[in-house]
């Protein structure tokens, strides 16, 4: 194919891997009833007046499916990430017993199943509307293109390249979804 083509097609390949990218760092977010130390990625600690990601001024880890611990590097910071998780609104009631924070993640209510695949499928959409955008935005310059004198049958080719990995993505789309509505649902 053409250079311009070529550069085109990589570049709307990567705009489709960043959104597949974002899609799965959301999904990880969404729990299925099982801890995850990304539960806490949000929150934020005010630090000797600097907000700070918990993960940086702490252990957070899983003992077992239902808790997540939280061990401070310095013991006065128990209390601001407390009030840091309790402020997150993430539904979960820390208790602090001095050393460390645990939390423990209450199974999910049916409804509450419920909500979470309405919001998978909401990202998931959310995303295909930026996979949709990536190739709209690649076949108006490839257009561009043929009219600033590139062949048409190599336009062709490339909007037919496009449209394949623009059906790739979206099913992989699919596939995520379809695994983390199935975590989701399992009790």
């Amino acid at each position: 194919m053409n250079e311009e083509l070529d550069f085109l097609y990589a570049e709307t390949e990567e705009k489709m891997s960043k959104s597949i990218s974002h899609l799965e760092k959301e999904l990880v977010k969404i729990r299925a009833g099982k801890a995850n130390p990304q539960m806490l990625d949000n929150v934020s600690v005010d630090y000797y007046g600097v907000m700070t990601k918990l993960s940086q001024m702490s252990n957070v880890n899983t003992p077992d499916p239902r808790t997540i611990l939280v061990q401070p590097w310095e013991k006065n910071m128990l209390e601001p990430i407390e009030r840091a998780i309790m402020a997150a609104n993430l539904g979960f009631n820390p208790q602090n017993d001095g050393t460390q924070i645990r939390i423990s993640v209450p199974p999910l209510t049916e409804e509450r199943r419920r909500d979470l695949v309405k919001k998978v499928k909401s990202e998931a959409e959310n995303t295909k509307v930026g996979i949709r955008n990536a190739r709209r935005e690649a076949m108006d310059a490839g257009k561009k293109l043929e009219k600033e004198g590139v062949p048409e049958d190599l336009v062709k080719v490339f909007e037919h390249n496009i449209d394949e990995i623009t059906k790739e993505f979206t099913a992989r789309i699919d596939q995520m979804v379809e695994v983390k509505e199935k975590d989701i649902m399992t009790i």
